[in-house]
């Protein structure tokens, strides 16, 4: 997962390729998720998507999204 950590405080960003492979409602397969996250002094940006056409077996097809929620002690959900 390559990252940068700017010189200003609280500013950085990462990006990462992610394989899932399991089950999801019943439906077995593989799919390949995109991150890109940012901090902006301190303001957190995160965007994940779903890689085009990598999706295996029952989960092949249909696309969604991902929401990360990062509450105030940072903790991620």
């Amino acid at each position: 997962m390559p990252s940068y950590r700017s010189t200003v405080d609280g500013s950085a960003g990462y990006v990462a390729m992610e394989c899932v492979v399991g089950t999801l409602r019943r439906r077995q397969g593989s799919f390949v998720l995109q991150h890109s996250g940012t901090m902006d002094r301190g303001a957190p940006a995160l965007m994940v998507g779903l890689v085009p056409d990598p999706r295996t077996d029952q989960l092949a097809g249909p696309a969604g999204t991902l929401a990360i929620h990062i509450d105030a002690q940072g903790v991620h959900s």
